[in-house]
Formats: structure tokens, sequence, C-alpha cells
């Protein structure tokens, strides 16, 4: 007992030390210091006179002798470590939400609204599309995107996530209009910047569809029609109900597996869950609650249908990437994240 108190004492003494370094050096905030000399000298006490929380212990009634006061200065030592937990995951919560929005409002300011004022006046659909190194493929799929679809003008807008080759030109000198990411974040951050601008623009549907040419632009009419007719408030367009060249069995029971756990926790039959190409009419869009950074199609929809929208699935056809590399991680790892934004999407 006595060696595990020295042990104690002198690790103790150590991270105080690390901590009162980290303050001079503006690395640790006044608060955290405060707190955890509090908790230091309280340990430092435990360890070198645990008799001075003999009142603590009679308090609980528990009485010297068969490891009783062991186990509750343990438990008490388990309490500060779940506070201290609690308090670094939500101040990792309001950072990360914080850096999350600086990032967006950076790129919706920097982006050039002076090019909007020569758009067509009336109704639109914007066709708000992420993308991260695609210079090979996107100037081919925005040259496809229709004009008019279910006779509203089409308005595209790019959102470059820190690209390092010339996406952003290339979509520039296709057509489109284009807003720059000032570091890479994800598809999620790049699509919520681009149903941001896509609002501002007096969008009725805005659509989402990938940059690397997997998504036929011609099919876009099967997805707005119905969000323009009424019938649904989101059109998500399903390979499963459509036509797919082949992928890897994995990642095909991926998207199996992810969609039935979908339809399992909404009570909403889902056919194909990572679809990135959908419609959203936009007094709907502005409700939704989108967070993540990466996989994001999956949260769109779970958001959707938490938020008790209507929404239903339409065939369309994917074809495989027209030249690169996907900048999908690992089937495991990308199961895993996957899944992590399901879950947490539903649980909000």
């Amino acid at each position: 007992m006595l060696a595990l108190r020295i042990v104690a004492g002198v690790a103790t003494l150590a991270l105080l030390a690390f901590i009162t370094r980290g303050y001079r050096r503006r690395t640790v905030s006044r608060l955290n210091l405060i707190l955890a000399w509090v908790v230091g000298l309280g340990a430092l006490v435990m360890a070198v006179a645990p008799s001075a929380f003999n009142w603590l212990f009679d308090l609980f009634r528990l009485d010297a002798g068969g490891g009783r006061r062991m186990i509750g200065a343990l438990f008490l030592a388990v309490l500060v470590l779940l506070f201290a937990v609690f308090r670094a995951i939500a101040q990792a919560d309001a950072n990360e939400r914080s850096l999350r929005l600086l990032v967006e409002g950076l790129t919706v300011n920097s982006f050039d609204w002076s090019r909007t004022k020569r758009l067509p006046k009336g109704d639109r659909v914007v066709v708000a599309m992420p993308a991260h190194n695609e210079a090979e493929n996107i100037g081919a799929v925005i040259g496809a995107i229709p004009e008019t679809v279910e006779g509203l003008r089409v308005v595209t807008v790019v959102v470059d996530d820190a690209s390092e080759d010339d996406t952003a030109d290339v979509a520039e000198r296709a057509g489109a209009l284009v807003a720059r990411l000032p570091i890479q974040r994800g598809q999620g951050m790049a699509q919520r910047v681009g149903y941001e601008i896509g609002l501002k623009l007096g969008a009725r549907v805005v659509v989402t569809l990938d940059s690397d040419g997997q998504h036929d632009p011609g099919e876009m009419h099967l997805l707005v029609k119905p969000v323009l007719a009424d019938d649904a408030d989101m059109i998500q367009g399903s390979r499963m109900l459509g036509e797919f060249e082949k992928e890897s069995r994995l990642r095909h029971a991926g998207v199996l597996f992810f969609s039935r756990l979908v339809s399992v926790i909404t009570g909403t039959r889902i056919t194909d869950v990572s679809s990135g190409y959908r419609a959203i009419r936009a007094d709907i869009l502005k409700h939704l609650v989108l967070e993540q950074d990466q996989f994001s199609s999956s949260e769109v929809l779970v958001e959707g249908l938490r938020q008790h929208a209507r929404i239903k699935e339409v065939p369309i056809t994917i074809r495989a990437r027209s030249s690169g590399e996907s900048k999908k991680p690992k089937n495991l790892r990308y199961g895993w994240n996957f899944s992590k934004v399901i879950i947490k999407t539903w649980l909000r």
C-alpha cells in the first residue's frame, strides 16, 4: 500500500508540473489550471495522509478494513475522471462546431455573389456539387447538366473542397459558379455550403450529385419532377431500383446492410442509403440539422426521416467513375464511420 501511495504522489506531482508548464506557455487555460490543482491536491492528500478523508468515509459509513475505504476512494476517483471526460467532450464538441461554422462562413462570404446578378430571374433548380481533385471529370459532368428541368432554369454551384488540382478553374470554365473551402473538410461540409448558397439563390429545389461522373445528369428530371408535383419532400436516387455497374462485393453488401439498418430504425423502406443523387424541396432543406463533414449522404437521408419529411426513391443509373481514384476510405473504415453517422444522426 505504501508503494502505491508513493507512485500516486509522484505521478500527481509530475502531472501538476506538466499542466503548470502548459499554463505558462498559454496552452492551458487558467480555469483548467485551477481545476487540475484542486483535484491534484486532493490526490496528494489522499496519498500522503489518507486519514484526512476519514470524515468523508465515515459520512458514507465506510469503515476501515475489508478494503471498503479503498473502494470508496476508487469510486470518488472514477467520478472525478468522468467529470473531466465529459467536460473535455463538451469542449471538443464546442470547438468543432465553432470551426465548422467559421469555415462555412468564410466560404460563403468569399463566394463571388456578383456573378449571380447575371442569372435569369424566376424560379430555379440549384445543383450543389461538392468536389475534391476532380479536374479530370468535373467539366464533362457540368457540361451534361441540362439547362432546364421541368421548365425551371438550372444553376450549377460547385463547392471545391480545397482541391490540390485545378478543379475550381475547370468548373468555372465549364460555366458553374464556384465556392472554395479554405481547408479540406470533407464532402459533408462542401455539401452544406452548396445548400446554403442554393437557398440564398432562391432555389425551389436543390439537387446534389457526384462530381466524378458516376451519376447521370440526364436523369435529373426523375428526381425533380415528384418534388415539384408535391408528391415528396425529398427524392433519393437508388441504384438498387435502377442499374449500376459492377462494384466490389463487400461494398455492395455494405449498401444492402446499411439500407436495411436505416429501414429498421426509421420504419421507412430505403434501398440505397449511400446514394448522393437526390433532390430536396428548399423549404424542407431549411429545417434539416446537418453537422457531419464526412459521409453526408446517410446524414441527409436519416435527418430527413427524423424530421418526418416525405421521402421516396426513384431508379437511377450508377456508372463507374470516369477517371481518377475514389476518395472513399477502405471498406472497413468506411463502414465503421458510415454506421456512426447513421446512429448519431438518429439519436439527435
